[in-house]
Formats: C-alpha cells, structure tokens, sequence
C-alpha cells in the first residue's frame, strides 16, 4: 500500500507540473492515465467516485 501511495503522490506531481507547462503531448496523457490507474486501486477512490455523483447530480438538478 505505501508503494501504491508513492507512486499516486509521484505521478500527481507529474500531472500537475505538465498541464501547467501547456500542451498535453501523449508522454503527459500517459502519465494521467497511470494517475488514474493508480488512484482507482487506493482507499480513496469510493470517496472521489461520491464526489464525482453528487457533482453531475447537482450539475443534473440545474434548470437553465
């Protein structure tokens, strides 16, 4: 689990470092994917996933 922690916390740094360089080339796409990847196999990942539902159902609930 400390290896899987590294790792999010490492590639988190990288992700944030290039998309605030500008111009997401395939190598930085690559590393939010292995972000991605990684952030799905820790605790973390029920508390992102409610965030993100009650985010489009508050989104959803908007009336123009």
């Amino acid at each position: 689990m400390a290896v899987s922690i590294s790792v999010v916390l490492l590639l988190s740094i990288l992700a944030v470092i290039f998309l605030r360089n500008g111009g997401l080339k395939v190598s930085h796409a690559l590393v939010c994917l292995l972000l991605g990847f990684y952030l799905a196999g820790t605790n973390m990942a029920p508390t992102i996933s409610s965030g993100l539902t009650a985010t489009a159902d508050i989104v959803s609930g908007l009336r123009p």
